[in-house]
């Protein structure tokens, strides 16, 4: 028995076509046992499928149709309010995903999600994470793995070099001394609001053969995202976050995830931008072949 097998309740609710091999894996993992502001994140996966399965999935610019695409979903992993049962059980399943060879989307639950699943792809696996935050505390209420500080455990467990972080703008000292002693290369708020993101964005990717990306959707101003765990005002528009998306149409996106959606604070539009992020990612990535 795999641990796929073992962890995952194989109860997909993406409807995709059939008639041909997947071109992509989705999972989720409803765990947000270390929010601290809004809790609900655990429910984020399922409401992102849904959002998916009622969006249209054409894209013109690419001439990618979805519709006629196999999106293998696997449903969600066996919930546990356990931060290192979650972890161990995420760091299991990865790798056997990874092995198909094919795009991998993990749908959270919070961002410490991520210390499992990024750290299960090869080190040389380019890293960019779109977030308000820097999530570089040593601890956050008394705990080392949350998602506070799960990039400073990637860091600890791999090094900064292969990071990149986007639309940061709400931190505290302590992380900006990480930050600045690990020489994590940023791309800031203020460079974004400059219409400097995209190119800085290519020119970093173009580095990689392949790039795992993370979209915290608290990154996107409240306005356009309403429906995250902690929302911060003054934050990019959902616009210029496609603009930034549009860089990797020319590098190889092997895994992605989509985290801190709650739904109980969403009226559907952050839900709605999660799966334009899926769908956009697939599409960029068929876009290659």
């Amino acid at each position: 028995m795999s641990f796929l097998d073992l962890y995952l309740n194989k109860n997909p609710l993406i409807t995709s076509s059939e008639d041909s091999d997947p071109v992509a894996t989705v999972i989720g993992i409803p765990f947000d046992s270390t929010h601290s502001y809004k809790p609900g994140c655990r429910f984020g996966p399922d409401v992102i499928r849904d959002s998916f399965n009622n969006i249209e999935v054409f894209h013109p610019d690419l001439q990618v149709d979805l519709e006629t695409v196999n999106i293998e979903d696997l449903g969600n992993t066996r919930h546990t309010v356990v931060a290192s049962e979650m972890i161990d059980m995420v760091k299991k399943i990865t790798p056997e995903l990874v092995a198909k060879n094919r795009q991998l989307f993990v749908l959270g639950g919070e961002h410490s999600v991520t210390f499992g699943t990024y750290t299960s792809f090869p080190k040389e696996t380019g890293y960019v994470v779109f977030d308000a935050h820097y999530d570089l505390r040593d601890e956050f209420a008394d705990i080392k793995l949350s998602h506070a500080s799960y990039l400073r455990r990637i860091v600890e467990d791999r090094g900064a070099e292969n990071i990149l972080h986007v639309g940061a703008r709400a931190f505290v000292k302590e992380e900006l001394e990480f930050l600045k002693e690990n020489n994590i290369k940023t791309i800031t708020d203020k460079e974004i609001r400059e219409g400097k993101g995209p190119k800085l964005l290519q020119d970093y990717v173009s580095t990689f053969d392949s790039i795992y990306s993370s979209f915290d959707l608290d990154v996107l101003d409240p306005a356009f995202a309403p429906g995250v765990g902690n929302p911060e005002a003054v934050g990019i528009t959902s616009r210029e976050l496609f603009d930034m998306i549009s860089s990797f149409k020319e590098t190889k996106v092997t895994g992605v995830d989509i985290v801190e959606l709650n739904p109980y604070h969403d009226d559907g539009s952050t839900a709605s931008l999660a799966a334009k992020i899926m769908s956009t990612m697939i599409a960029i990535n068929l876009s290659q072949n």
